[in-house]
């Protein structure tokens, strides 16, 4: 389950553009899963939601993502996941991460303070109400945490892809920087429950543990991306041991574009 969320979160690089930090903008998704002798369930939710705020004087744009069980599977497992990023208007980078995990009887907690004027970050970290580790991590200008690559995706340009490439960036996670490898698989038309097809950007991530990269090495999610000029993630597929969790696009208001990609 946690690992679909981040996967919706994460996605995919380009370059950062402010026109996709949109206060109002609501995005919601159903999480379900399925497998052989299991049929396609719906068990949680995501929220991501753009605001504006003051904080300490100072003005932020900040975007949560919420990840939830939904209320009829919270007695067999109990999650709420919730990320937190804070970007100056002005320069549009990420200045705050913080997460505040609860999945069952295991809790998490992290904090990164980007120096983007030193290029490093300072993160903080618990699990189970344990002592907080820290650590300083160097940045890379392709550096960041799962929600800002969000929205780092998301002023892509159609063109820009070709079918077949394949791309890597940096995410940082508690103390490391992981990588995510991507393959743009082409144009296609997706179907999306209760809201009907959608023109899309297709494309194969996977979460690498090194600069090694091979897609036969591990196991490989599937995100749908509204071909538009909003770029909303419509949908993901990613294997898991038995089975396989599914998301999709829910419900969206205050988006900055009209949605040009959903077929009538």
């Amino acid at each position: 389950m946690k690992r679909l969320i981040l996967s919706i979160l994460l996605l995919l690089p380009t370059a950062l553009s402010a026109q996709f930090y949109h206060p109002g903008e609501v995005l919601e998704y159903r999480v379900s899963y399925s497998a052989k002798y299991f049929p396609n369930t719906e068990i949680g939710s995501v929220d991501v939601t753009t605001t504006a705020v003051q904080e300490q004087g100072k003005s932020y744009f900040r975007v949560e993502g919420v990840a939830r069980t939904l209320p009829t599977y919270r007695w067999f497992f109990n999650m709420e996941d919730r990320y937190i990023i804070d970007i100056d208007p002005e320069t549009m980078r990420t200045e705050k991460f913080r997460s505040d995990l609860m999945e069952g009887s295991y809790t998490f907690e992290s904090n990164y303070d980007y120096d983007w004027e030193q290029m490093q970050v300072h993160t903080r970290w618990s699990s189970r109400k344990r002592p907080f580790k820290e650590k300083t991590i160097a940045l890379t200008p392709e550096s960041m945490d799962a929600i800002s690559l969000f929205f780092n995706m998301r002023s892509a340009k159609a063109e820009n892809f070709s079918q077949g490439e394949i791309g890597t960036l940096d995410m940082l996670l508690e103390d490391t920087v992981r990588r995510i490898h991507y393959r743009f698989s082409g144009h296609e038309t997706k179907k999306i429950r209760n809201l009907g097809k959608f023109r899309s950007l297709k494309f194969e991530c996977q979460l690498g543990s090194s600069e090694g990269y091979s897609f036969t090495d591990g196991s490989i999610f599937t995100i749908w991306i509204s071909d538009d000029e909003n770029k909303i993630p419509l949908a993901i597929e990613s294997p898991v041991r038995i089975g396989s969790i599914n998301g999709y696009i829910y419900r969206y208001k205050g988006l900055k574009y009209p949605v040009k990609s959903r077929l009538r």
